[in-house]
């Protein structure tokens, strides 16, 4: 998590570095601080200006406009806390003993507490409780050795130390380092964490993610792991950990830049959701023939050839990317007749099940940074590498929002969901886009093996066609009726939401949105679990929302919700105005549509539901407590 920023050139460095943090707030908000590098006048040396501020950035943009952080050269940091609580003293930068060095760091170093350990009995006082602040008393170490050595200040010898220190730092990391003696260098090291370098003209720009160099330049030099640069103004040296000089041509990105902008929406989650039908439009056109009777249904992407030989497929990803993977599954497994099985990523590296032979494994994670998925893939690759055997070849997929990101880097064929920038925490408009994804796979794979006739594809491609109207007048529909459903359950304490089949994994996407942003439990049930256990939680207190759309499973959904009325709840239900729906005390209706389709529908009365919940709350939608968009520690 956290956002980490650096900037070297001829402008002044700080208000670059807020704009850039501004960008990154995402990942991280719960401290946010800069340092620079200022020339003395009539010396060669610096001085090392440090502003930090506990709370959303807002806190540290005053605190610079008030006292002023002067320099060309300098780094930024926003934060999601790891190792000490969200705390002024525990913000980055951090510095060595004599405020000569400062280091920004995303990540987490894993042996830090044996590194303190190690400095403190050498006379070393700490002012945090961070795993980052080892770092520059590490390198002001290395760095008076060096000096001692009859070496003179410059970013070489700079570099050289950062060299010496990572081979003594543990974990997944990125930094950025700056030097008072050295104005005019900045190092920057990556090790399994983001980091990408923008290249201006006579100025470079560095960020853990790309949204931040929106605006500054178009071309790009993504870093690669164990990888460190140094940057002046005259150019960028990439070196690998053993300081070799390593030579790559910089990307030139395509495309428009994105502006981040709320519009007239109250909260850019409100925003998102409303921009859903662009989503599903941006896919339809991309990738649905036009032609739907010569069944070539898709273009793009899914036409690669990793999907002719494929007799499994495993699905790893965290979070609401899951809930996707789930749907997925589902439609893999009973549309398209392919075994598919889903983990979480986090377990997966831990306790992955045994090999099996032509196995397509996907990534799913909307940033492309998720460090749980991006290790679980890497572990697979591995594993079946080293069997050295065809039929075990490593073949993945990776399905993400960022195409530029390390999943990118990581896995060869990427499915670009393109849903735009997402700023809001929750995500809405990227899981719309991780499940359109997985309606194409299962077409796909549908069709080359058969499992469906055409006319049965045929009618899910129509009904794929129609999302994204029925979307824009779901949200315009909804929007009041959620609004006043909202102001009824804010104080709301527990909430039940109830699925079954392909729409199970859209009751605990709901259960998760309202968790997320709005701090109410909730919790999601297969509809026919709610009598093994979980019913004994329901009074007249607790609300339950049951999603009841017509296929295989309606009439004991149906059951199931009388099971939940019987016992006082107030029900909630998300399907189609028809008879057998009245039974619900509020229905937020949805378009009658088939079973397969129905989860791109049912899923956004939930998302506005959850949304103007935490909204009458008066809660921080776009930015909740304890969260960051983009989940880069394990």
């Amino acid at each position: 998590m956290c956002g980490i920023v650096a900037f070297i050139g001829s402008r002044d460095a700080s208000p670059l570095l807020l704009d850039g943090l501004r960008k990154l707030e995402y990942r991280g908000y719960d401290s946010a601080g800069l340092a620079t590098v200022t020339i003395r006048e009539n010396e060669k040396e610096g001085f090392v200006t440090c502003k930090r501020a506990k709370g959303k950035l807002v806190n540290l943009v005053e605190l610079i406009e008030q006292s002023g952080a002067p320099g060309h050269l300098g780094i930024g940091h926003t934060r999601w806390a790891t190792h000490g609580k969200p705390e002024e003293h525990n913000a980055h930068p951090h510095r060595d003993a004599s405020g000569d060095i400062a280091v920004v760091q995303n990540g987490i170093i894993e042996n830090h507490n044996y590194l303190r350990q190690d400095l403190e009995k050498q006379g070393v006082s700490f002012l945090s409780e961070t795993d980052t602040e080892v770092i520059p008393h590490l390198i002001s170490k290395e760095l008076q050795r060096l000096l001692d050595l009859g070496k003179l200040p410059s970013g070489s010898v700079l570099l050289e130390a950062v060299i010496e220190v990572m081979k003594l730092l543990e974990g997944a990391y990125a930094i950025a380092v700056i030097w008072s003696k050295t104005p005019d260098s900045l190092v920057v090291v990556k090790k399994q964490t983001p980091l990408v370098i923008g290249l201006g003209e006579g100025e470079f720009f560095c960020a853990s993610d790309m949204p931040a160099l929106t605006g500054f330049t178009r071309t790009i030099l993504p870093m690669e792991d164990d990888e460190m640069a140094l940057l002046t103004p005259l150019g960028i040296e990439l070196y690998d950990v053993n300081g070799q000089r390593k030579n790559r041509s910089p990307l030139f990105l395509s495309g428009v830049d994105q502006v981040i902008d709320k519009q007239n929406f109250r909260h850019f989650m409100l925003k998102e959701i409303h921009e859903q039908p662009d989503t599903a439009e941006l896919w339809v056109s991309r990738y649905l023939s036009n032609d739907l009777e010569t069944g070539a249904f898709l273009g793009g992407p899914y036409d690669a050839p990793i999907f002719e030989s494929i007799e499994e497929i495993q699905i790893l990803a965290c979070g609401t990317s899951r809930h996707a993977g789930m749907v997925g599954a589902y439609l893999l497994e009973q549309f398209a007749g392919i075994r598919t099985s889903v983990f979480f990523a986090s377990e997966f590296r831990y306790a992955p099940p045994p090999l099996s032979p032509n196995t397509l494994t996907i990534g799913v994670t909307q940033s492309g940074e998720t460090a749980d998925t991006l290790a679980a893939l890497a572990m697979e690759h591995q594993r079946r590498t080293s069997l050295n055997n065809i039929e075990f070849a490593s073949l993945q997929l990776g399905i993400t929002n960022c195409p530029e990101s390390s999943l990118a880097l990581q896995v060869s064929n990427i499915l670009d969901i393109g849903a735009g920038i997402e700023v809001g925490v929750a995500a809405t408009k990227t899981f719309l886009g991780q499940l359109l994804a997985f309606y194409g796979l299962a077409i796909n794979i549908a069709a080359r093996r058969k499992s469906r006739s055409r006319t049965e594809i045929r009618n899910l491609c129509r009904e794929l066609k129609a999302i994204p109207s029925q979307i824009k007048d779901l949200i315009k529909n909804h929007n009041q009726m959620a609004e006043s459903l909202a102001h009824r359950f804010a104080d709301t304490e527990d909430v039940v939401f109830l699925g079954r089949g392909i729409n199970y994994p859209i009751a605990l996407e709901g259960a998760l949105k309202l968790k997320e942003i709005s701090y109410i439990h909730a919790e999601g049930y297969p509809a026919g679990e709610m009598k093994h256990g979980p019913i004994a939680l329901l009074d007249q207190r607790v609300p339950v929302i049951s999603i009841a759309t017509p296929g295989v499973v309606f009439e004991k959904v149906l059951s199931n919700a009388q099971e939940a009325k019987a016992r006082d709840a107030t029900l909630i239900g998300i399907g189609p105005k028809i008879p057998e729906t009245e039974i619900f005390d509020f229905l937020l209706p949805i378009p009658k549509v088939s079973e397969w389709a129905s989860p791109l529908l049912t899923v956004i009365p939930m998302q506005l539901l959850s949304y103007y919940i935490a909204a009458q709350r008066g809660l921080d939608v776009d930015q909740p407590r304890n969260l960051a968009k983009s989940v880069t520690v394990e």
